[in-house]
């Protein structure tokens, strides 16, 4: 027998024939008139090569063969019921799984820190991993599944198949030590471009920044260029580095160095912080609830800053 030619509505037919071992309570069951219900009893007897149920009385008796299908059918019909028909629903509450997040590292301190406060009171058995991914490499996390969110500046998302809502919008901040910096409070375009700088382009990234400046004729005189910015924390104090990092950056910089900003001489360019999803996630209820925590733990109103 070739499952592709047997229609499964008549296992649940059988079923209630099982159950009520009568045409008419079986029809009433499931909703069915009386010779709706004896013609799927015909059909039935056909798929199986055997009569399934005679009657004896009042009632309609099982065969051998009917007794022996019968456990089988019902819990076939029950795991029917139960995990594929049911509504689908998540309970964070109550949840046991892994969220993976591609950001980079700017984004493990920008934003993760208000998201596990939350998952901690909603959420206690949810994880997270948070990783990076090269420029390319993000979309097909997306799509594959590999990875549920990316949150953060990725330009190489705003395509089809992809969905995305915004967080905020910053700009950029350029810092240096606040004692073996440059010391002047602002610089000229010369000074600037001839000043010792640290870039950090996380996967070897080209970013909006990189774009400006080139679009503009602009090179930096660049002495390091690194993967990380929280390498800053280490590599800026003692030094006469600068470096021009996104706004977020400055002020964790701020937090645990002594650094000092120095006025750009030039209008910054904006970044669109936002959190994207590939558009197979746009009705799964887990990633719903997923960006729905990142998007009230990180949207901020303009010129709004990094929470402390």
């Amino acid at each position: 027998m070739d499952i592709r030619n047997v229609d499964l509505n008549l296992l649940v037919v059988f079923d209630a024939m099982a159950r009520h071992c009568s045409v008419g309570r079986a029809g009433d069951a499931l909703g069915l008139s009386q010779p709706a219900t004896s013609a799927a009893l015909a059909r039935l007897r056909t798929v199986f090569d055997d009569a399934l149920f005679v009657r004896a009385g009042a009632q309609m008796k099982p065969t051998p063969r009917a007794m022996e299908l019968a456990p089988a059918v019902q819990r076939v019909v029950e795991a029917i019921n139960a995990e594929i028909l049911q509504k689908a629903s998540f309970d964070p509450a109550r949840a046991e799984r892994t969220f993976t997040i591609l950001t980079p590292d700017i984004g493990e301190v920008a934003f993760l820190p208000g998201v596990l406060r939350r998952l901690r009171q909603e959420a206690p058995q949810v994880r997270l991993l948070a990783t990076a991914r090269s420029r390319f490499a993000a979309a097909e996390a997306l799509e594959s599944g590999e990875a549920d969110l990316a949150v953060g500046f990725f330009p190489d998302l705003h395509k089809a198949g992809f969905f995305q809502q915004a967080l905020f919008r910053t700009s950029y901040a350029c810092v240096t030590c606040a004692k073996a910096g440059p010391a002047a409070a602002r610089l000229s375009l010369k000074q600037y471009l001839a000043a010792r700088h640290v870039v950090v382009r996380p996967d070897g990234r080209e970013h909006l920044l990189d774009r400006y400046l080139s679009d503009k004729g602009w090179q930096r005189h660049v002495m390091l260029e690194l993967s990380h910015f929280m390498s800053l924390l280490a590599l800026l104090p003692g030094t006469d580095l600068v470096a021009t990092v996104p706004e977020d950056i400055a002020t964790v910089l701020e937090r645990h160095v002594a650094i000092r900003r120095i006025a750009l001489p030039f209008h910054v360019p904006v970044i669109d912080v936002q959190q994207f999803w590939h558009r197979r996630m746009q009705h799964d209820l887990a990633n719903r609830w997923l960006r729905g925590v990142f998007f009230e733990v990180n949207r901020r109103e303009a010129n709004e800053g990094l929470p402390g």
